[in-house]
């Protein structure tokens, strides 16, 4: 599952960007989670629907009638900005397209739980502060859809390698 974020008042270039990220999440066999509302996280479960694939809204209040009609599972959560926690959580990467201090929290948040983060023309984060907080290297520029849901795909599938290995290292023995 990968989690798309941005602003839910979005420029049109935001909102074609997000609906062709959502659109090719699907293609790629992923479902899409976000936080199910208007602007970009709208666009993207449309593309995403539109490719035949799953969405999941996880919205702030406790209303489903506030999701938008693109999404498929609706989790109403009552926890306001909070929810932006839970919406990270459930990514095993996660796109932030364009974005306000709501995206940044997401992006901060994802980082903070050790995602992978791919930017499209969101945020630019000091690479300083990245090293410093532990964040080196998990945090990614794209330049458009295609390279943002490649990138993603890529961080899932390096995590999943990292897991792997784990697994079959043999448990250490202290003697």
């Amino acid at each position: 599952m990968i989690a798309v974020c941005g602003p839910n008042e979005a420029t049109d270039e935001e909102i074609r960007w997000a609906e062709e990220v959502g659109e090719r999440i699907a293609r790629a066999g992923h479902a899409l989670v976000c936080g199910g509302r208007g602007g970009v996280m709208a666009a993207a479960c449309r593309g995403a629907r539109r490719a035949g694939g799953a969405t999941i809204g996880i919205l702030p209040g406790t209303d489903r009638r506030e999701a938008n009609e693109w999404v498929e599972h609706v989790i109403c959560t009552g926890l306001g900005n909070a929810r932006n926690a839970v919406v990270v959580a459930s990514g095993e990467a996660v796109i932030a397209v364009g974005g306000g201090f709501g995206t940044l929290s997401e992006i901060a948040l994802a980082l903070k739980m050790g995602k992978h983060v791919i930017g499209l023309g969101s945020w630019d984060l000091d690479a300083a502060r990245l090293v410093r907080f532990g964040g080196e290297g998990r945090y990614h520029r794209a330049e458009d859809p295609a390279q943002a849901v490649a990138l993603a795909l890529d961080a899932i599938a390096h995590t999943s390698a990292v897991r792997a290995r784990r697994l079959e290292e043999p448990p250490s023995s202290h003697g």
